[in-house]
């Protein structure tokens, strides 16, 4: 009998909070993989992957930032979103410290500490949005409102356009 992946934090949190998902596995190498070509290799068109980076601001601190995988941070916007005079990305050295996951691999679902989630507002037109599960090579599928709601995340137009 095949078994599936196995179950992350992220997995175990939305169990525990009764929302419906799936995992959606895919191959990975040594190389960092964007999340357009993430998106390939699940099946979703780019837009409906969304990668989690993390940010901070010197009056609010750390949050997370989900944005679609066709677009970049638009730090600005994120600032006014979280009444910050200005967001930069935290180094990539402090990620896995900060939030206890890998670049490729983070998400805001049962990360080490519950900082704030800031998504971007393009979630709402879809389905089912896809976001790391925790780990490189493992997505969650879900409706972005059980996201929203889970995460507490506030929306705001936060993708740039490349």
């Amino acid at each position: 009998m095949a078994r599936g992946p196995k179950k992350t934090n992220a997995a175990r949190l939305l169990d525990q909070a009764q929302v419906p998902y799936r995992l959606a596995p895919y191959e990975v190498g040594a190389e960092h993989l964007a999340a357009c070509e993430v998106a390939a290799r699940i099946g979703l068109p780019p837009e409906q992957v969304f990668k989690t980076l993390v940010a901070r601001g010197k009056e609010h601190g750390v949050c997370f930032a989900v944005v679609p995988a066709t677009t970049s941070l638009d730090l600005k916007a994120l600032a006014r979103l979280r009444g910050e005079r200005r967001m930069e990305l935290v180094p990539l050295a402090e990620v896995t410290p900060l939030t206890g996951y890998v670049r490729g691999g983070t998400t805001a679902l049962g990360a080490k500490k519950d900082f704030p989630v800031c998504l971007d507002e393009t979630a709402e037109l879809f389905s089912e949005i896809a976001v790391s599960a925790g780990q490189k090579g493992l997505q969650i599928v879900l409706d972005p409102a059980d996201y929203q709601r889970v995460t507490a995340a506030s929306l705001g137009p936060l993708g740039l356009e490349p």
